[in-house]
């Protein structure tokens, strides 16, 4: 473009004009229309001069306007990248639903009428479907509230990892499955006669335990059995666990009923919140199947 630009102005032969608008051809982003142009500068060059630049100077302004249409192009195509690239899960809300979730109330949620009573049924299936007796017995955990709650929200961190892929409604059911668990913790330690004083200081114990585990387990889940192994021997044993065989057995549970909680249905868990449980020890380790999905009425219970 430069060597054509400089015959234009030295308006130099023919020779050279077909030099510069060979090197034109080349690196023109149109070819169809530039050998077009170029065959006409060739039939022309007889006329003179003047119709030869006028030609030629068409033939650079062509170009020029393809470079800057192919730049853009390139810039819209980037843009749109860009906006593609943004999580498919994540929902676009406005002000006002960002302040009434905060509020604690559900605002414009899929299955928003039943979210809380399938948030109070899974935490209900975290305590009830867990067999504490052999958790203890194979793990030689005391048996206490203690290692009863590190047991619970062992299981309640899975629940929530599961949840969470279900978008804002998911979220939203995360939160009230940890409400409804400080409910019944509080209560417990009631029931057990735990002095109000102690029991408040334990509580706020176990809130910073709590979120401290969230943190190492979702480090273990994602990293290999190594950092797993050691997230449970800081947050389910205490760091108190000398049997190796124990740390393999806690994170083959893990890892086995994570994979049978991806294999549930997420309506079906939004709507009713009913899980289930793989044994601590598996007769056959081949034999986690896809289960079924749960039976319900028109209601959602």
């Amino acid at each position: 473009m430069a060597a054509l630009a400089r015959a234009l102005s030295c308006q130099t032969g023919v020779t050279q004009w077909i030099t510069g608008c060979s090197g034109l051809l080349q690196t023109a982003a149109v070819p169809g229309q530039c050998r077009r142009m170029l065959c006409s500068i060739f039939q022309r060059h007889k006329a003179g001069p003047f119709r030869l630049s006028r030609f030629c100077r068409g033939l650079i302004q062509a170009n020029g306007a393809t470079t800057q249409q192919n730049r853009s192009f390139y810039n819209t195509n980037k843009h749109l990248s860009a906006k593609d690239s943004l999580h498919p899960s994540e929902e676009k809300v406005g002000a006002f639903t960002r302040i009434i979730e905060a509020m604690g109330f559900t605002g414009p949620l899929k299955y928003s009428r039943w979210i809380k009573v399938a948030a109070l049924r899974m935490y209900t299936c975290c305590v009830e479907k867990t067999d504490y007796e052999e958790f203890f017995s194979r793990c030689q955990m005391p048996d206490t509230l203690n290692s009863w709650f590190l047991v619970a929200q062992l299981h309640v961190w899975m629940c929530l990892v599961r949840m969470k892929q279900e978008g804002r409604t998911g979220k939203y059911m995360c939160r009230y499955i940890v409400h409804c668990m400080w409910e019944d913790v509080e209560q417990r330690g009631k029931v057990m006669g735990i002095n109000s004083v102690a029991l408040k200081e334990d509580l706020k114990s176990m809130v910073e335990n709590f979120y401290a585990a969230l943190f190492g387990y979702d480090e273990g889940i994602l990293s290999d059995d190594h950092v797993l192994a050691a997230a449970l021997w800081r947050n389910l044993f205490n760091r108190n666990c000398d049997d190796p065989r124990h740390l393999e057995l806690l994170v083959e549970y893990v890892r086995k009923q994570v994979q049978h909680l991806d294999a549930l249905s997420g309506e079906d868990l939004l709507l009713t919140g009913e899980v289930s449980w793989r044994p601590l020890v598996e007769s056959d380790a081949r034999s986690i199947l896809k289960p079924l999905s749960p039976v319900y009425n028109d209601e959602g219970l």
